[in-house]
């Protein structure tokens, strides 16, 4: 099977995130974290690397990815889910795990993989196949030293609050027939 490698940057821009994956079919899943990145454009590179069938591929990328100017990492994998794990240990940048639901376990196995890493080798991890949150949540880890995305990751949440708010007279409506 081909790797997928699919960016959002433009000639001369560097990818501020990497999305990588243990195997193309994980692609399904992950490709909502790049409609969340795409949505605050927030430049993102993406690509299949598995902890199991190219290691030394894994290492490569994650002993390179600062110096290639990414600052956080969303790592998709179904089953023992290694590879978030595996890419945290050997990098200094934050890594969002996303665990994918590929098993009769339904993400179980990988969900209790991704978020329970040894002391040390933090992953920060959100609910099985929910990579927008992945998305999401890399653009609030931006939003620290990036003023733009943090005043987007607001108004994200005032949209929100208005649609939950709309739902309730829409409620209304409904019980009042």
């Amino acid at each position: 099977m081909k790797s997928k490698n699919k960016s959002s940057r433009k000639k001369n821009e560097t990818a501020v995130v990497a999305i990588v994956m243990g195997s193309l079919t994980d692609y399904k899943i992950l490709e909502a974290a790049e409609k969340a990145l795409a949505s605050f454009n927030i430049s993102f590179s993406t690509s299949v690397v598995s902890a199991h069938r190219t290691p030394k591929q894994m290492v490569q990328f994650a002993e390179t990815a600062e110096e290639k100017g990414i600052k956080v990492i969303i790592a998709g994998a179904g089953g023992a889910a290694h590879l978030p794990g595996m890419i945290a240990s050997l990098t200094a940048l934050p890594v969002i795990g996303v665990p994918i639901e590929t098993t009769s376990l339904k993400g179980l196995d990988a969900l209790l993989s991704v978020a329970q890493m040894p002391k040390g080798v933090p992953v920060a991890t959100v609910a099985v196949n929910n990579a927008y949150n992945a998305g999401l949540l890399a653009a609030r880890i931006l939003g620290a030293s990036n003023s733009s995305y943090l005043k987007q990751t607001v108004k994200l949440q005032k949209k929100q609050i208005k649609d939950v708010h709309a739902m309730n007279v829409t409620l209304k409506k409904l019980k009042k027939k």
